[in-house]
């Protein structure tokens, strides 16, 4: 038993055994002004969620819900932003969404209520 537990604690710490990453909760304008292409903004800035054209499409897209569902803004025909918090996984060098745990659409006055947030596109 002893030498199990050795082995695990030297495992995880040489880093062999990576840790899972974190879920971070963001919320803000979750943006999509033309087909494929969305973004979050958030206190932080702007996060690339997915981009028309591109490979890079993070893991769990198909979390997301069908936003003109709920309040929603559009701005080019069927295409808006609305606001949400999403729980999700990032690379913030690229700030780019990576996974998406989870999203909840929220009412949009408490993004147009938040004063970190900047003003959405439209």
């Amino acid at each position: 038993m002893q030498l199990k537990f050795l082995a695990l604690a030297l495992a995880v710490g040489t880093g062999l055994l990576a840790a899972p990453a974190m879920a971070e909760n963001r919320c803000g304008w979750v943006q999509n002004p033309t087909p494929g292409n969305y973004w979050l903004d958030d206190r932080d800035g702007s996060w690339t969620i997915l981009t028309q054209g591109s490979d890079l499409e993070p893991d769990g897209i198909d979390n997301m819900p069908d936003f003109s569902a709920g309040q929603f803004v559009q701005t080019n025909g069927y295409y808006g932003y609305a606001c949400a918090c999403m729980s999700v996984e990032t690379d913030a060098a690229e700030m780019r969404i990576t996974e998406i745990r989870s999203v909840k659409q929220l009412p949009l006055s408490k993004c147009k209520n938040d004063r970190t947030l900047p003003k959405p596109e439209g």
